[in-house]
């Protein structure tokens, strides 16, 4: 049986090995909710290509934005696939950081208070 440091470790390993390699076979193309918008606002055909000129455009007056650290998994255009491998690792590892907090506190409330006698 694994012991769990060596499970965790694995897993890391992995997810790792999974988003370096699902960088080179991403689509340039966008899906899901991005092409979803670009349909709705009449950019795009349902079954179509998109254009080279579509955007998304939002109406953000007196509403919540932000702008990604990492916008569509890269680093920049510039770092090509090395920052989209970059971004995999940087977020695979902060996913891991914020799951493993929230496990150490469900422990941490979960746990039985000591009682002193």
């Amino acid at each position: 049986m694994m012991d769990n440091k060596t499970f965790i470790i694995a897993g890391i390993v992995i997810a790792l090995l999974i988003g370096g390699v699902a960088v080179f076979f991403a689509s340039g193309d966008p899906d899901g909710l991005e092409s979803t918008a670009l349909v709705v606002q009449g950019q795009k055909e349902l079954t179509g290509a998109t254009p080279q000129d579509a955007e998304i455009h939002e109406d953000l007056t007196g509403k919540f934005s932000y702008e990604s650290p990492m916008p569509d998994y890269s680093l920049g255009e510039s770092m090509g696939s090395t920052g989209g491998i970059a971004a995999i690792v940087v977020g695979t590892i902060l996913a891991f950081l914020v799951v493993l907090g929230l496990a150490y506190g469900l422990k941490l409330i979960n746990k039985p208070a000591k009682q002193n006698q």
